[in-house]
């Protein structure tokens, strides 16, 4: 497909509509068509069809879930009739702030009675951005003023924040942009993680890694800002200077499929290309293994800590140890580890502990 398909999601009154305005000035700019999808529970709500008007309020939800579902099938099919080569389609929100609103066990309902599953909703978007709360690190800026849908006080905002934050867990290309800077550098922080993501002008992945105690899965399951990825990755052959894989990924039966190419520019900088294939494609692509290689298997703990977003790999040959990954919007941004993760030592420029180097030989730290 020529639509990359994204969500700007986040807390109550975090700049989502602001951002949205400069969004648009700016990748139009660089020759995008930009296509807005309004968020969902607005629109009813503002159109006098809220919670009120249903039996229930999960009936509500569960058909916000469904009106989203909708828009987005159409939004997309009419996306990819529009003449341009580049069509970003921008979700005010999307399927997974449904999660957010209702109990699991009421999500879970929700999703089996639309026969639909999580790995499907959340993973359909190619990227997902949370804007952080003014009521973290800016009260004084928390208004309910600008949005007449918005009822939350500034502790409810907050814990809405992190159930926001907590529903997309899980994505491959989740980013947090939090109020450390003012607003107008809040703008350009998101506006430059979409450039990246979308590689204007290259797409760079800056990446910090590190070999940690394998940590207490019971503990990683039971946070609720944290989401378990099955992973199984297979090298395939590639030019010299490049590498292209693919990967199957997902949990509890329900996996998307993805092939990426990278190319080595730095010890910590690579560009990288990735796209959604067929399961079909995925299988016809596996005759192209690298035979000199071997499957990855892994479960990825996928969390928020501190801001950020942390990937923990824990491979089933790995008794002891395990592998904590940070992708970053520039070489020196600062990261702190979550309390929970002890560190043993930074690996990133050790290239034996690279997912290829790991399907060639595993190193002994590992193995341990």
């Amino acid at each position: 497909m020529k639509t990359t398909k994204i969500v700007i999601t986040g807390g109550p009154c975090a700049g989502k509509t602001t951002c949205l305005v400069k969004l648009e000035e700016e990748l139009t700019k660089m020759g995008y068509r930009v296509v807005f999808l309004n968020e969902s529970a607005t629109e009813l709500i503002m159109n006098n069809l809220s919670s009120k008007n249903y039996g229930s309020y999960y009936e509500f939800e569960k058909n916000v879930l469904k009106l989203q579902i909708e828009k987005e099938k159409f939004y997309m099919q009419f996306c990819e009739n529009l003449p341009d080569e580049n069509v970003l389609l921008v979700c005010d929100r999307g399927t997974m702030d449904c999660k957010s609103y209702v109990e699991e066990k009421e999500f879970r309902k929700m999703l089996k009675e639309l026969n639909t599953n999580e790995i499907l909703l959340r993973d359909s978007y190619d990227a997902v951005f949370h804007l952080v709360t003014a009521a973290k690190g800016a009260p004084d800026f928390y208004t309910k003023a600008n949005n007449k849908a918005r009822r939350e006080s500034l502790q409810e905002a907050i814990k809405m924040d992190d159930k926001t934050m907590s529903a997309w867990v899980g994505h491959p290309h989740f980013r947090v942009i939090d109020n450390s800077t003012n607003f107008d550098n809040k703008i350009k922080r998101l506006i430059n993680e979409i450039c990246l993501f979308l590689g204007l002008p290259t797409p760079l992945e800056i990446e910090r890694k590190f070999l940690i105690e394998r940590p207490d899965v019971n503990l990683l399951e039971s946070l609720e800002n944290c989401r378990k990825v099955d992973i199984i990755q297979t090298y395939l052959t590639a030019k010299e200077n490049e590498e292209r894989r693919v990967r199957q990924r997902g949990f509890d039966g329900n996996y998307i499929f993805t092939l990426t190419t990278k190319k080595r520019i730095s010890e910590i900088s690579r560009m990288e290309t990735e796209k959604r294939i067929s399961e079909h494609e995925y299988l016809n692509l596996l005759n192209e293994s690298d035979t000199t290689l071997h499957q990855v298997k892994k479960e990825r703990y996928c969390l928020m800590g501190n801001n950020k977003y942390f990937e923990i790999d824990i491979y089933p040959f790995a008794k002891r140890n395990a592998i904590c990954e940070i992708e970053l919007a520039s070489e020196d941004e600062k990261i702190e580890l979550p309390d929970f993760i002890k560190l043993k030592r930074e690996v990133t420029d050790d290239k034996s502990f690279s997912n290829r180097e790991i399907a060639n030989k595993i190193p002994p730290e590992l193995l341990d």
